[in-house]
Protein backbone atom coordinates (compact mmCIF):
# COMPACT_ATOMS: atom_id res chain seq x y z
CA UNK A 1 0.00 0.00 0.00
CA UNK A 2 0.85 3.46 -0.31
CA UNK A 3 1.99 5.45 2.59
CA UNK A 4 1.45 8.81 2.70
CA UNK A 5 3.55 11.48 4.86
CA UNK A 6 0.47 14.08 6.01
CA UNK A 7 -3.48 13.46 6.25
CA UNK A 8 -3.85 15.88 2.96
CA UNK A 9 -1.96 13.78 0.49
CA UNK A 10 -4.02 10.65 2.29
CA UNK A 11 -7.41 12.43 1.81
CA UNK A 12 -6.80 13.83 -1.30
CA UNK A 13 -5.70 10.15 -2.61
CA UNK A 14 -8.13 8.36 -1.70
CA UNK A 15 -10.10 7.59 -5.05
CA UNK A 16 -6.45 6.57 -6.39
CA UNK A 17 -6.04 4.38 -3.41
CA UNK A 18 -9.48 2.86 -3.74
CA UNK A 19 -8.67 2.21 -7.81
CA UNK A 20 -5.32 0.44 -6.64
CA UNK A 21 -7.32 -1.76 -4.17
CA UNK A 22 -9.72 -2.57 -6.68
CA UNK A 23 -8.25 -3.01 -9.71
CA UNK A 24 -4.62 -4.67 -8.94
CA UNK A 25 -3.03 -1.69 -11.51
CA UNK A 26 -3.45 1.56 -10.43
CA UNK A 27 -2.96 5.15 -12.38
CA UNK A 28 -2.26 7.62 -10.24
CA UNK A 29 -5.00 10.85 -10.55
CA UNK A 30 -1.98 12.88 -12.07
CA UNK A 31 -0.98 10.41 -15.12
CA UNK A 32 -3.64 11.17 -17.50
CA UNK A 33 -4.37 9.17 -20.66
CA UNK A 34 -0.49 7.67 -19.90
CA UNK A 35 -1.71 3.97 -18.17
CA UNK A 36 1.51 2.50 -16.13
CA UNK A 37 -0.13 -1.21 -17.09
CA UNK A 38 0.63 -0.50 -20.52
CA UNK A 39 3.84 0.82 -20.26
CA UNK A 40 4.95 -1.83 -18.03
CA UNK A 41 3.48 -4.71 -21.02
CA UNK A 42 5.72 -2.84 -23.78
CA UNK A 43 8.86 -3.14 -21.66
CA UNK A 44 7.66 -6.98 -20.62
CA UNK A 45 7.98 -7.77 -24.49
CA UNK A 46 10.73 -5.68 -25.57
CA UNK A 47 12.70 -6.53 -22.96
CA UNK A 48 11.83 -10.62 -23.46
CA UNK A 49 14.59 -13.20 -24.32
CA UNK A 50 12.79 -13.45 -27.34
CA UNK A 51 14.63 -10.36 -28.59
CA UNK A 52 18.39 -11.20 -27.75
CA UNK A 53 18.92 -7.88 -26.45
CA UNK A 54 18.03 -5.63 -28.84
CA UNK A 55 21.84 -5.08 -30.53
CA UNK A 56 22.10 -2.91 -33.57
CA UNK A 57 22.64 -5.19 -36.63
CA UNK A 58 22.34 -8.18 -33.86
CA UNK A 59 20.04 -11.19 -34.40
CA UNK A 60 17.27 -9.41 -32.37
CA UNK A 61 17.15 -6.54 -34.71
CA UNK A 62 14.51 -7.86 -37.38
CA UNK A 63 12.19 -8.91 -34.40
CA UNK A 64 12.45 -5.26 -32.70
CA UNK A 65 11.89 -3.46 -35.50
CA UNK A 66 8.97 -5.49 -36.51
CA UNK A 67 7.60 -5.03 -33.01
CA UNK A 68 7.95 -1.04 -32.71
CA UNK A 69 6.37 -0.70 -36.30
CA UNK A 70 3.43 -2.58 -35.34
CA UNK A 71 2.87 -0.84 -32.41
CA UNK A 72 3.22 2.27 -34.21
CA UNK A 73 0.54 1.23 -36.63
CA UNK A 74 -1.61 0.26 -33.70
CA UNK A 75 -1.69 3.63 -32.31
CA UNK A 76 -2.53 5.67 -35.60
CA UNK A 77 0.94 6.87 -37.15
CA UNK A 78 2.01 7.34 -40.34
CA UNK A 79 5.24 6.19 -41.49
CA UNK A 80 8.15 9.06 -41.31
CA UNK A 81 10.68 6.90 -42.41
CA UNK A 82 12.67 6.75 -45.83
CA UNK A 83 10.81 6.67 -49.04
CA UNK A 84 7.49 6.65 -47.32
CA UNK A 85 8.73 3.69 -45.01
CA UNK A 86 8.87 3.51 -41.33
CA UNK A 87 12.58 2.97 -41.16
CA UNK A 88 15.62 5.37 -41.73
CA UNK A 89 18.79 2.72 -42.43
CA UNK A 90 21.63 3.98 -40.12
CA UNK A 91 25.23 2.73 -41.80
CA UNK A 92 27.60 1.90 -38.84
CA UNK A 93 31.19 0.48 -38.83
CA UNK A 94 33.05 -1.24 -36.03
CA UNK A 95 36.47 -0.22 -35.74
CA UNK A 96 39.12 -2.51 -33.74
CA UNK A 97 42.62 -1.59 -32.79
CA UNK A 98 45.19 -4.34 -33.49
CA UNK A 99 47.23 -6.29 -30.60
CA UNK A 100 50.14 -4.42 -32.02
CA UNK A 101 50.50 -1.18 -31.26
CA UNK A 102 53.46 0.73 -31.08
CA UNK A 103 53.45 4.15 -29.57
CA UNK A 104 56.93 5.88 -28.88
CA UNK A 105 56.93 9.12 -27.09
CA UNK A 106 60.54 11.54 -27.30
CA UNK A 107 60.69 13.96 -25.04
CA UNK A 108 63.29 15.90 -23.16
CA UNK A 109 66.44 13.51 -25.24
CA UNK A 110 64.63 10.52 -24.13
CA UNK A 111 62.19 7.88 -26.23
CA UNK A 112 59.97 6.03 -23.96
CA UNK A 113 57.05 3.05 -25.51
CA UNK A 114 53.57 3.87 -24.14
CA UNK A 115 51.73 0.64 -23.59
CA UNK A 116 48.35 0.55 -24.53
CA UNK A 117 45.79 0.15 -21.61
CA UNK A 118 48.65 1.16 -19.68
CA UNK A 119 49.80 4.66 -20.31
CA UNK A 120 47.84 5.67 -23.03
CA UNK A 121 44.30 4.26 -24.61
CA UNK A 122 44.15 4.78 -28.60
CA UNK A 123 41.50 4.48 -31.09
CA UNK A 124 41.09 5.29 -34.90
CA UNK A 125 37.62 5.74 -36.32
CA UNK A 126 38.63 6.28 -40.17
CA UNK A 127 38.39 3.36 -42.49
CA UNK A 128 42.38 2.67 -42.94
CA UNK A 129 44.07 -0.92 -42.32
CA UNK A 130 46.72 0.85 -40.68
CA UNK A 131 47.65 3.94 -38.73
CA UNK A 132 51.15 5.26 -39.07
CA UNK A 133 52.99 8.14 -38.63
CA UNK A 134 57.13 9.11 -37.27
CA UNK A 135 58.04 11.70 -34.71
CA UNK A 136 54.94 14.10 -35.24
CA UNK A 137 54.82 17.02 -32.83
CA UNK A 138 52.92 17.69 -29.90
CA UNK A 139 50.91 20.96 -29.03
CA UNK A 140 49.51 21.84 -25.64
CA UNK A 141 46.25 23.10 -26.21
CA UNK A 142 44.83 23.83 -22.59
CA UNK A 143 41.10 22.82 -22.04
CA UNK A 144 40.82 23.60 -26.23
CA UNK A 145 37.85 25.56 -25.73
CA UNK A 146 36.57 28.47 -28.33
CA UNK A 147 33.43 29.11 -27.01
CA UNK A 148 32.64 33.28 -28.30
CA UNK A 149 29.65 33.21 -26.47
CA UNK A 150 31.38 33.02 -23.32
CA UNK A 151 34.13 35.40 -24.31
CA UNK A 152 36.87 32.26 -24.41
CA UNK A 153 39.59 30.72 -26.70
CA UNK A 154 42.44 28.64 -26.14
CA UNK A 155 43.49 28.31 -29.44
CA UNK A 156 44.53 31.73 -30.50
CA UNK A 157 44.78 31.10 -34.15
CA UNK A 158 47.66 28.21 -33.46
CA UNK A 159 48.22 25.48 -36.44
CA UNK A 160 47.82 22.56 -35.64
CA UNK A 161 47.79 21.33 -38.90
CA UNK A 162 49.77 17.63 -38.49
CA UNK A 163 49.99 17.78 -34.85
CA UNK A 164 48.96 16.08 -32.25
CA UNK A 165 46.85 18.51 -29.89
CA UNK A 166 47.29 17.30 -26.16
CA UNK A 167 43.82 18.29 -24.13
CA UNK A 168 43.18 19.04 -20.48
CA UNK A 169 39.88 17.36 -19.67
CA UNK A 170 36.65 19.20 -18.45
CA UNK A 171 36.56 22.80 -18.79
CA UNK A 172 38.30 25.79 -17.30
CA UNK A 173 36.75 26.41 -14.25
CA UNK A 174 35.93 22.87 -12.80
CA UNK A 175 39.01 23.29 -10.69
CA UNK A 176 38.91 27.43 -10.82
CA UNK A 177 39.33 28.22 -7.02
CA UNK A 178 37.62 31.66 -5.07
CA UNK A 179 39.17 34.56 -6.14
CA UNK A 180 40.07 33.24 -10.16
CA UNK A 181 38.19 35.34 -13.20
CA UNK A 182 37.21 31.80 -14.77
CA UNK A 183 35.29 30.72 -11.57
CA UNK A 184 31.66 29.94 -12.16
CA UNK A 185 32.22 31.09 -16.32
CA UNK A 186 31.35 27.58 -17.42
CA UNK A 187 29.04 26.66 -14.92
CA UNK A 188 31.26 25.34 -12.36
CA UNK A 189 31.19 21.73 -11.58
CA UNK A 190 28.42 21.29 -14.32
CA UNK A 191 29.80 20.35 -17.38
CA UNK A 192 29.34 21.81 -20.41
CA UNK A 193 29.43 20.48 -24.31
CA UNK A 194 33.54 21.59 -24.09
CA UNK A 195 34.21 19.56 -20.88
CA UNK A 196 33.00 16.28 -22.79
CA UNK A 197 35.72 14.57 -24.50
CA UNK A 198 33.87 13.85 -27.80
CA UNK A 199 34.07 17.87 -28.50
CA UNK A 200 37.63 17.90 -27.75
CA UNK A 201 38.35 15.24 -30.89
CA UNK A 202 36.04 17.20 -32.69
CA UNK A 203 37.85 20.10 -32.25
CA UNK A 204 41.17 19.20 -32.96
CA UNK A 205 39.40 17.44 -36.59
CA UNK A 206 38.09 20.94 -37.26
CA UNK A 207 41.80 22.44 -37.08
CA UNK A 208 43.11 19.94 -38.71
CA UNK A 209 45.17 17.96 -36.36
CA UNK A 210 46.81 14.37 -37.36
CA UNK A 211 45.54 13.46 -33.40
CA UNK A 212 44.22 14.06 -29.98
CA UNK A 213 45.16 13.31 -26.51
CA UNK A 214 43.75 14.06 -23.14
CA UNK A 215 44.68 13.79 -19.74
CA UNK A 216 43.07 11.86 -18.31
CA UNK A 217 42.01 12.42 -14.29
CA UNK A 218 39.33 10.63 -12.71
CA UNK A 219 37.66 13.92 -10.89
CA UNK A 220 37.32 16.19 -14.15
CA UNK A 221 36.66 13.17 -16.48
CA UNK A 222 33.89 11.80 -13.93
CA UNK A 223 34.96 8.03 -13.90
CA UNK A 224 38.47 5.92 -13.60
CA UNK A 225 41.18 4.71 -16.12
CA UNK A 226 39.06 1.29 -16.00
CA UNK A 227 36.42 3.03 -17.92
CA UNK A 228 38.75 4.29 -20.86
CA UNK A 229 40.25 1.15 -21.15
CA UNK A 230 37.12 -1.26 -21.03
CA UNK A 231 36.54 -0.80 -24.95
CA UNK A 232 39.84 -2.81 -25.50
CA UNK A 233 40.89 -0.67 -28.54
CA UNK A 234 37.29 -0.82 -29.83
CA UNK A 235 35.14 1.44 -31.01
CA UNK A 236 31.65 2.62 -33.68
CA UNK A 237 31.06 5.25 -35.53
CA UNK A 238 28.57 6.05 -38.54
CA UNK A 239 29.55 5.87 -41.97
CA UNK A 240 30.83 8.82 -42.75
CA UNK A 241 31.16 10.94 -46.26
CA UNK A 242 34.26 12.64 -45.68
CA UNK A 243 35.85 10.54 -42.42
CA UNK A 244 39.28 12.41 -43.39
CA UNK A 245 37.66 15.80 -42.16
CA UNK A 246 35.68 14.64 -39.11
CA UNK A 247 38.13 12.39 -37.21
CA UNK A 248 41.67 12.46 -35.98
CA UNK A 249 43.82 10.15 -37.61
CA UNK A 250 44.31 8.97 -34.02
CA UNK A 251 42.55 9.87 -30.66
CA UNK A 252 42.52 8.99 -27.38
CA UNK A 253 43.69 9.38 -23.63
CA UNK A 254 46.87 9.54 -22.04
CA UNK A 255 47.47 8.86 -18.37
CA UNK A 256 47.77 11.70 -15.74
CA UNK A 257 50.99 10.33 -14.72
CA UNK A 258 52.28 9.73 -18.20
CA UNK A 259 51.31 13.37 -19.25
CA UNK A 260 53.25 14.65 -15.50
CA UNK A 261 56.42 12.58 -16.80
CA UNK A 262 56.38 14.35 -20.26
CA UNK A 263 56.14 17.35 -19.06
CA UNK A 264 58.79 16.83 -16.34
CA UNK A 265 60.94 15.44 -19.19
CA UNK A 266 60.40 18.92 -20.71
CA UNK A 267 61.27 20.83 -17.75
CA UNK A 268 57.76 21.68 -17.25
CA UNK A 269 55.38 21.69 -14.03
CA UNK A 270 51.70 20.12 -15.29
CA UNK A 271 50.27 22.17 -12.36
CA UNK A 272 51.47 25.24 -13.41
CA UNK A 273 50.25 24.86 -16.96
CA UNK A 274 46.74 23.44 -15.63
CA UNK A 275 46.52 26.84 -13.78
CA UNK A 276 47.76 28.89 -16.88
CA UNK A 277 44.92 27.16 -18.99
CA UNK A 278 42.50 28.32 -16.49
CA UNK A 279 43.04 32.27 -17.77
CA UNK A 280 41.78 33.67 -20.76
CA UNK A 281 44.95 34.65 -21.53
CA UNK A 282 46.50 30.95 -22.19
CA UNK A 283 47.63 30.08 -25.32
CA UNK A 284 48.99 27.23 -26.56
CA UNK A 285 52.18 25.45 -25.54
CA UNK A 286 54.73 23.68 -28.95
CA UNK A 287 55.73 21.00 -26.37
CA UNK A 288 59.49 21.63 -27.86
CA UNK A 289 61.48 18.59 -28.04
CA UNK A 290 58.81 16.29 -28.09
CA UNK A 291 57.28 14.15 -30.74
CA UNK A 292 54.91 10.68 -30.53
CA UNK A 293 55.91 8.27 -33.42
CA UNK A 294 52.89 5.13 -33.83
CA UNK A 295 52.39 1.90 -36.04
CA UNK A 296 49.35 0.00 -35.38
CA UNK A 297 46.65 -2.65 -37.62
CA UNK A 298 43.00 -1.24 -37.37
CA UNK A 299 40.00 -3.24 -38.84
CA UNK A 300 37.07 -2.04 -39.40
CA UNK A 301 33.60 -3.83 -40.46
CA UNK A 302 30.15 -2.29 -41.51
CA UNK A 303 26.58 -3.04 -40.00
CA UNK A 304 23.26 -1.64 -41.01
CA UNK A 305 21.14 -0.88 -38.21
CA UNK A 306 17.61 1.03 -38.60
CA UNK A 307 16.05 4.12 -36.63
CA UNK A 308 12.10 3.55 -36.40
CA UNK A 309 10.25 6.88 -37.04
CA UNK A 310 6.33 7.44 -37.30
CA UNK A 311 4.68 10.76 -37.73
CA UNK A 312 1.43 12.72 -37.17
CA UNK A 313 0.99 15.29 -39.28
CA UNK A 314 0.02 18.63 -38.19
CA UNK A 315 -3.58 19.83 -38.91
CA UNK A 316 -2.70 23.53 -39.73
CA UNK A 317 1.50 23.50 -40.16
CA UNK A 318 2.92 20.13 -40.97
CA UNK A 319 6.27 21.78 -41.57
CA UNK A 320 6.48 22.50 -37.74
CA UNK A 321 7.24 19.92 -35.43
CA UNK A 322 7.72 18.46 -32.00
CA UNK A 323 9.80 15.02 -32.03
CA UNK A 324 9.74 12.00 -29.18
CA UNK A 325 12.77 9.92 -28.77
CA UNK A 326 14.07 6.94 -26.97
CA UNK A 327 16.19 4.47 -28.03
CA UNK A 328 15.43 0.76 -29.07
CA UNK A 329 19.03 -0.68 -28.80
CA UNK A 330 20.75 -2.34 -25.56
CA UNK A 331 23.62 -4.61 -25.28
CA UNK A 332 22.35 -7.84 -26.83
CA UNK A 333 24.22 -11.31 -26.13
CA UNK A 334 27.24 -10.99 -23.37
CA UNK A 335 28.98 -13.37 -20.70
CA UNK A 336 26.57 -15.09 -19.01
CA UNK A 337 25.79 -13.57 -14.99
CA UNK A 338 25.28 -15.98 -12.00
CA UNK A 339 21.88 -16.81 -12.75
CA UNK A 340 23.01 -17.85 -16.56
CA UNK A 341 21.69 -15.35 -18.49
CA UNK A 342 23.05 -13.71 -21.43
CA UNK A 343 20.82 -11.49 -22.17
CA UNK A 344 21.48 -7.99 -21.68
CA UNK A 345 17.68 -6.93 -21.63
CA UNK A 346 17.76 -3.32 -21.42
CA UNK A 347 14.66 -2.79 -20.01
CA UNK A 348 14.93 0.29 -18.12
CA UNK A 349 17.47 1.24 -20.61
CA UNK A 350 15.56 2.11 -22.75
CA UNK A 351 12.62 -0.33 -23.21
CA UNK A 352 10.50 1.83 -21.05
CA UNK A 353 11.45 5.10 -22.33
CA UNK A 354 10.39 3.00 -25.94
CA UNK A 355 7.16 2.14 -24.22
CA UNK A 356 7.06 5.96 -23.15
CA UNK A 357 6.69 7.29 -26.20
CA UNK A 358 4.56 4.87 -27.85
CA UNK A 359 2.08 5.52 -25.18
CA UNK A 360 2.15 9.45 -25.89
CA UNK A 361 1.54 8.67 -29.47
CA UNK A 362 -1.61 7.07 -28.27
CA UNK A 363 -2.37 10.09 -26.05
CA UNK A 364 -2.25 12.53 -29.04
CA UNK A 365 -4.49 10.04 -31.06
CA UNK A 366 -7.44 10.16 -28.39
CA UNK A 367 -7.24 14.47 -28.85
CA UNK A 368 -8.30 16.42 -31.33
CA UNK A 369 -5.44 16.69 -34.18
CA UNK A 370 -2.42 19.03 -33.19
CA UNK A 371 -1.78 22.18 -35.80
CA UNK A 372 2.07 21.01 -35.78
CA UNK A 373 3.54 17.79 -36.58
CA UNK A 374 5.13 14.98 -33.89
CA UNK A 375 7.26 12.61 -34.80
CA UNK A 376 8.27 9.50 -33.07
CA UNK A 377 11.95 8.29 -33.08
CA UNK A 378 13.21 5.26 -31.87
CA UNK A 379 17.10 5.12 -32.11
CA UNK A 380 19.13 2.53 -32.99
CA UNK A 381 22.97 2.52 -31.67
CA UNK A 382 22.63 5.27 -28.77
CA UNK A 383 24.87 2.37 -26.01
CA UNK A 384 28.23 2.87 -28.85
CA UNK A 385 27.59 6.43 -29.40
CA UNK A 386 24.01 8.07 -29.56
CA UNK A 387 24.85 7.08 -33.45
CA UNK A 388 21.35 6.87 -34.64
CA UNK A 389 20.20 9.84 -33.82
CA UNK A 390 23.69 11.28 -35.15
CA UNK A 391 22.89 9.87 -38.12
CA UNK A 392 19.43 11.73 -38.37
CA UNK A 393 20.93 14.46 -37.68
CA UNK A 394 23.14 14.95 -40.03
CA UNK A 395 20.54 13.44 -42.33
CA UNK A 396 17.48 14.64 -40.51
CA UNK A 397 14.00 13.64 -43.00
CA UNK A 398 12.08 16.64 -41.73
CA UNK A 399 13.89 20.25 -41.06
CA UNK A 400 15.45 20.48 -38.18
CA UNK A 401 14.97 24.77 -38.77
CA UNK A 402 11.25 23.93 -37.82
CA UNK A 403 11.81 21.93 -35.20
CA UNK A 404 10.03 23.35 -32.43
CA UNK A 405 11.68 20.71 -29.72
CA UNK A 406 12.76 17.09 -28.88
CA UNK A 407 11.86 15.07 -26.01
CA UNK A 408 13.65 12.71 -24.91
CA UNK A 409 13.56 9.61 -22.33
CA UNK A 410 16.01 7.52 -21.79
CA UNK A 411 15.92 5.40 -18.38
CA UNK A 412 12.22 6.18 -16.18
CA UNK A 413 12.41 4.81 -12.47
CA UNK A 414 10.72 2.04 -11.48
CA UNK A 415 9.90 2.51 -7.51
CA UNK A 416 5.98 4.82 -7.71
CA UNK A 417 4.98 8.19 -7.34
CA UNK A 418 7.32 10.91 -6.61
CA UNK A 419 7.08 14.47 -5.62
CA UNK A 420 9.28 15.81 -7.88
CA UNK A 421 10.70 15.38 -11.12
CA UNK A 422 14.72 15.68 -11.81
CA UNK A 423 16.16 17.67 -14.57
CA UNK A 424 19.52 16.60 -16.39
CA UNK A 425 20.90 20.13 -18.14
CA UNK A 426 19.29 22.34 -15.90
CA UNK A 427 20.04 25.92 -16.85
CA UNK A 428 20.07 25.66 -20.68
CA UNK A 429 16.02 26.74 -22.78
CA UNK A 430 13.10 27.95 -21.65
CA UNK A 431 11.33 24.25 -21.89
CA UNK A 432 13.08 23.92 -18.24
CA UNK A 433 10.39 26.87 -17.28
CA UNK A 434 7.73 24.76 -19.15
CA UNK A 435 7.81 21.71 -17.46
CA UNK A 436 8.14 23.40 -14.06
CA UNK A 437 4.31 24.74 -14.40
CA UNK A 438 3.57 20.90 -15.88
CA UNK A 439 5.03 19.73 -12.78
CA UNK A 440 3.13 22.22 -10.83
CA UNK A 441 -0.21 21.08 -11.97
CA UNK A 442 0.82 17.59 -10.68
CA UNK A 443 1.56 19.10 -7.34
CA UNK A 444 5.13 18.19 -8.19
CA UNK A 445 8.61 20.16 -8.34
CA UNK A 446 11.27 20.24 -10.17
CA UNK A 447 14.83 19.29 -8.86
CA UNK A 448 18.01 19.67 -10.80
CA UNK A 449 20.57 16.90 -11.77
CA UNK A 450 22.27 15.87 -8.25
CA UNK A 451 25.66 15.55 -10.13
CA UNK A 452 25.80 17.89 -13.08
CA UNK A 453 29.52 16.96 -13.53
CA UNK A 454 28.62 13.64 -14.86
CA UNK A 455 27.42 15.58 -17.79
CA UNK A 456 24.53 13.62 -18.54
CA UNK A 457 23.29 16.23 -20.86
CA UNK A 458 25.55 15.31 -23.42
CA UNK A 459 25.33 11.52 -22.92
CA UNK A 460 21.56 10.78 -24.43
CA UNK A 461 19.91 10.80 -27.70
CA UNK A 462 18.74 14.71 -27.48
CA UNK A 463 22.08 15.96 -27.63
CA UNK A 464 22.12 14.41 -31.19
CA UNK A 465 19.64 17.34 -31.92
CA UNK A 466 20.98 20.29 -29.60
CA UNK A 467 24.25 20.62 -31.05
CA UNK A 468 22.17 21.34 -34.37
CA UNK A 469 20.20 23.79 -32.59
CA UNK A 470 17.10 22.49 -31.66
CA UNK A 471 15.65 22.80 -28.31
CA UNK A 472 15.37 19.54 -26.40
CA UNK A 473 14.64 18.24 -23.16
CA UNK A 474 16.01 14.99 -21.25
CA UNK A 475 13.75 12.89 -18.73
CA UNK A 476 16.44 10.50 -16.96
CA UNK A 477 15.94 8.78 -14.18
CA UNK A 478 19.76 8.36 -13.01
CA UNK A 479 20.07 12.35 -12.61
CA UNK A 480 19.35 11.55 -9.26
CA UNK A 481 17.36 9.89 -6.62
CA UNK A 482 13.86 11.08 -7.14
CA UNK A 483 11.12 12.56 -3.94
CA UNK A 484 9.62 8.97 -3.77
CA UNK A 485 6.25 9.33 -1.79
CA UNK A 486 6.91 6.64 -0.49
CA UNK A 487 10.35 6.66 1.09
CA UNK A 488 11.39 10.30 0.50
CA UNK A 489 14.75 10.98 -1.68
CA UNK A 490 16.45 8.22 0.31
CA UNK A 491 14.46 5.73 -1.08
CA UNK A 492 15.05 7.46 -4.23
CA UNK A 493 18.87 7.67 -4.20
CA UNK A 494 18.93 3.74 -3.37
CA UNK A 495 16.52 3.08 -6.42
CA UNK A 496 19.43 4.44 -8.86
CA UNK A 497 22.41 2.91 -6.96
CA UNK A 498 21.26 -0.37 -6.49
CA UNK A 499 20.27 0.13 -10.53
CA UNK A 500 23.69 1.40 -11.49
CA UNK A 501 25.73 -1.17 -9.50
CA UNK A 502 24.15 -4.36 -9.95
CA UNK A 503 21.58 -3.94 -13.49
CA UNK A 504 22.80 -1.17 -15.68
CA UNK A 505 23.97 -2.58 -18.97
CA UNK A 506 23.56 -6.33 -17.05
CA UNK A 507 21.34 -9.18 -17.66
CA UNK A 508 19.18 -8.23 -14.59
CA UNK A 509 17.74 -5.12 -16.37
CA UNK A 510 15.28 -6.98 -17.06
CA UNK A 511 11.48 -6.44 -16.52
CA UNK A 512 9.79 -7.16 -12.98
CA UNK A 513 6.45 -7.76 -12.23
CA UNK A 514 7.46 -5.62 -8.83
CA UNK A 515 7.18 -2.58 -10.56
CA UNK A 516 5.66 0.23 -10.19
CA UNK A 517 5.53 2.34 -12.87
CA UNK A 518 2.90 5.26 -11.46
CA UNK A 519 6.44 7.74 -11.28
CA UNK A 520 7.24 6.97 -14.70
CA UNK A 521 3.73 7.17 -15.99
CA UNK A 522 3.75 10.87 -14.19
CA UNK A 523 7.14 11.34 -15.96
CA UNK A 524 5.54 10.56 -19.45
CA UNK A 525 2.72 12.58 -19.07
CA UNK A 526 4.91 15.74 -18.28
CA UNK A 527 6.42 15.05 -21.58
CA UNK A 528 3.26 14.68 -23.19
CA UNK A 529 1.68 17.90 -22.27
CA UNK A 530 4.66 19.92 -23.07
CA UNK A 531 4.33 18.26 -26.46
CA UNK A 532 0.69 18.61 -26.92
CA UNK A 533 0.86 22.43 -25.86
CA UNK A 534 3.63 23.31 -28.09
CA UNK A 535 1.76 22.17 -31.00
CA UNK A 536 -1.36 23.52 -30.48
CA UNK A 537 0.59 27.09 -30.29
CA UNK A 538 2.93 29.48 -32.25
CA UNK A 539 5.44 29.42 -29.57
CA UNK A 540 8.91 28.31 -30.46
CA UNK A 541 10.89 27.90 -27.13
CA UNK A 542 14.17 29.02 -26.75
CA UNK A 543 17.78 28.45 -25.70
CA UNK A 544 18.76 30.74 -22.76
CA UNK A 545 21.45 33.01 -23.11
CA UNK A 546 24.26 31.36 -21.52
CA UNK A 547 23.64 28.18 -23.49
CA UNK A 548 26.48 27.11 -26.03
CA UNK A 549 23.82 26.35 -27.99
CA UNK A 550 22.43 29.28 -28.71
CA UNK A 551 24.17 30.90 -31.48
CA UNK A 552 23.45 27.42 -33.20
CA UNK A 553 19.59 28.07 -33.09
CA UNK A 554 19.90 31.79 -33.98
CA UNK A 555 21.81 30.93 -37.01
CA UNK A 556 18.10 29.55 -38.56
CA UNK A 557 15.99 31.88 -37.30
CA UNK A 558 14.82 33.17 -40.72
CA UNK A 559 13.44 29.72 -41.10
CA UNK A 560 10.96 30.09 -38.08
CA UNK A 561 9.46 33.68 -38.80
Amino acid sequence: MILWNDSKQASRHVLAIAVLLGAGAARAQDTGPIDPARLSQIVKVLASDEFMGRAPGGPGEPKTLEYLIQQFKEVGLEPGGENGGWTQKVPLLRFQVGDNVSLKLTSGGKTVSLRQGQEVMINTQRPVKRVKFDKVPLVFVGYGVSATERGWDDFKGADLRGKIAVFLINDPDFEAQEGEAVRGKFGGQAATYYARWTYKFEEAARRGALGALIVHETPGAGYGWSTVTAGNGQSFDIVRAQPEKEKVLMQGWIHRDAAVALFTRLGMDFEKLKLEARKASFEPVVLKGASLSADYSLSHTRADSHNVIGRLPGAQRPQESIMYGAHWDAYGLGPADASGSKVRHGAVDDAIGVAGMIEIARAFQQGPRPARSIAFAAWTAEEPGLLGSEYYGSHPLQPLETMVANLTMDVLQTAGPSRDVVLVGHGQNELEDALAKAAARQGRTVTPDAKPERGLFYRADHFSLARRGVPVLLMMGLGGGHDLVKGGREAGDHWVADYTARCYHQPCDAWSADWDLRGAAQDVQLLYELGRDLASSNRWPAWKQSSEFKQLRDRSASARQ
